[in-house]
């Protein structure tokens, strides 16, 4: 396996914050602009139009959900709760299941060229290892593995003491990968978890289904402020994140998009639209 050292040890690597400011300033920015920008940047990195991207993201009361959750059979019931609690719902092109996202929850997204030659594991354990780093000086009990009952459950949940706070998926486009993972940083982790129990509560109806969709309880979720009982903000985590990066990186650069980003990025949003007619209508 590829240390993810040298993964992230490139010549340049490119830093972009997308958490307070809205890209375009054409539409309301939600987070599926965000997974057609992570698209348009793969397709960049790709391309070695751009150098290695870290991009950092934060969306207000959002829920997103994975492409198996839009099979759900009473999806629309479910997404109209969601609404009507006050959720933008968002269905995205990457894998796992629905996730919730506030002003408390750091979205960090690692953007790799030359994914032909990654494994997809390799691509996971760089993350957890990035984030193992981001926090090292605090705690050195971050372990991967499955969190059964939690939200979006996968073998590379991240968790301190059985807890999770965090989850990864995975992206690849042409020979670009964008790795996300939403950490949790502070605020309310019940209530996210609870949130998401009762959408498959209304969504499924004890219903069988042939895919296996997770029995949340919130218990089993916490943000990292409440596991390292240290008062963590959103801000404070951007701020590990690019020191970091600024570590084991040679040069950190910060660059707009270019207009040929822009146009991949134009054409991957009608996508993420097309894709979000499925409970859209």
């Amino acid at each position: 396996m590829k240390n993810w050292k040298n993964m992230m040890a490139h010549t340049i690597f490119r830093y972009m914050d997308h958490s307070t400011t809205n890209l375009f300033d054409q539409e309301r920015f939600t987070a599926l602009h965000s997974f057609a920008i992570d698209d348009a940047l793969a397709l960049s990195v790709s391309e070695k139009l751009s150098p290695p991207t870290m991009r950092l993201w934060v969306h207000e009361q959002t829920i997103v959900l994975g492409i198996p959750d839009a099979k759900l059979p009473y999806i629309h019931e479910g997404v109209e709760q969601l609404k009507q609690a006050g959720y933008h719902v968002v269905v995205r092109n990457s894998g796992g299941l629905a996730v919730a996202l506030d002003s408390g929850v750091l979205n960090i997204s690692l953007i790799f060229p030359d994914v032909k030659n990654i494994s997809i594991q390799e691509g996971y354990e760089a993350m957890v290892s990035f984030v193992q780093y981001m926090l090292s000086d605090l705690t050195d009990r971050i372990e991967a593995y499955e969190i059964i009952h939690s939200y979006c459950p996968g073998d590379y949940d991240l968790s301190i003491n059985g807890k999770k706070f965090a989850g990864i998926s995975q992206r690849r486009v042409k020979d670009g990968a964008a790795v996300q993972i939403y950490l949790d940083v502070q605020g309310d982790s019940f209530k996210r978890a609870s949130v998401i129990r009762d959408f498959y509560t209304v969504s499924k109806r004890g219903e069988s289904t042939k895919f296996s969709y997770p029995t949340v309880d919130p218990h089993v979720m916490r943000s990292l402020s409440e596991l390292l009982q240290t008062p963590l903000t959103v801000n404070d985590m951007k701020q590990r994140a690019m020191n970091a990066l600024l570590k084991v990186s040679e040069r950190v650069v910060e660059t707009d998009f270019t207009s040929t980003e822009y146009a991949h990025y134009r054409k991957r949003l009608v996508q993420m639209k097309k894709r979000n007619t499925v409970i859209t209508g």
